[in-house]
């Protein structure tokens, strides 16, 4: 009874900012500064999601000038936003499965000083590459495009994928495929057909990590991008102005942001928890 009591304290702990910060959203600017402030009791109020969506919550309409919140106009934004994590989510996946798969199964000269190269790419700090990603992208015309974005965030989860794919086809015993390739089946089969149907639980929760890392990545995006896409990370600094910084709109905008992760994580919550757990337990 105590352990559990505990628990839930803790699990109280933790959601009471994500609680906090989603009541903010639907609070206007002086409830939202109240001093103690209104944790349970407020009037709720849909106006700055009417602000940085449009009028009444319009989220294709063109931007319109509203008092006090007309530059806060983001539906676009969290469309690029979906646009890059998604496209570069399938990239990684479709590239790191294939890498995995062969890293995995086939012995060949340098393999282990590969998957220690591949590692240490990911040890690498974004910020050290940034301003010569910037100059390349812009001699080859990548500078505010999908593609181009997409391609980063894709080299920036790769490493990780791979070594955690590799590790969910490494407890998938290799005497399977042994047994195909008598029975006459191709290599390009084995991993189609059977391989990867069995590590689709490992290939589920890469997919949910790749998604929320490219979701939330500030650097590449803040530095690739000059007048064109921006992402939800970065353009919420443009919620902090001279004049202030706008918590409602900003809040609003983080709610309807973590919606789209939330409903992704929501659909593959099974794969997620089987393939984060795969090879836990061994017998």
């Amino acid at each position: 009874m105590m352990r559990m009591l505990v628990a839930y304290m803790v699990v109280a702990l933790f959601m009471f900012p994500l609680y906090y910060w989603g009541t903010t959203a639907f609070k206007n600017a002086k409830e939202i500064f109240n001093t103690p402030p209104n944790v349970w009791t407020f009037s709720p109020t849909v106006r700055n999601f009417e602000e940085v969506f449009g009028i009444s919550l319009g989220f294709f309409r063109q931007q319109e000038v509203l008092p006090g919140g007309g530059n806060f106009y983001m539906a676009p934004r969290l469309w690029d936003t979906i646009v890059v994590a998604l496209g570069s989510t399938v990239l990684s996946i479709i590239v790191a499965t294939l890498a995995a798969y062969g890293l995995s199964r086939m012995n060949f000269r340098g393999r282990h000083a590969f998957v220690g190269w591949v590692l240490s790419t990911r040890m690498m700090p974004p910020v050290a590459v940034a301003i010569p990603m910037f100059f390349i992208y812009k001699n080859v015309g990548l500078m505010d495009s999908y593609l181009g974005i997409i391609l980063i965030h894709a080299v920036m989860n790769l490493p990780l994928a791979v070594l955690l794919l590799k590790s969910f086809f490494d407890d998938i015993p290799k005497d399977i495929d042994e047994c195909a390739l008598i029975d006459g089946a191709t290599r390009w089969t084995i991993f189609r057909r059977i391989v990867l149907p069995m590590a689709k639980g490992g290939v589920a929760a890469t997919a949910v990590l790749c998604f929320i890392f490219s979701w939330t990545e500030f650097i590449f995006v803040l530095t690739l991008t000059q007048t064109g896409l921006k992402t939800v990370p970065v353009v919420s600094s443009s919620f902090v102005t001279s004049t202030g910084t706008a918590w409602g709109n900003m809040a609003a905008l983080g709610v309807a942001a973590t919606a789209p992760a939330f409903l992704f994580i929501l659909l593959v919550q099974k794969q997620l928890v089987r393939g984060l757990t795969l090879g836990s337990l061994k017998e």
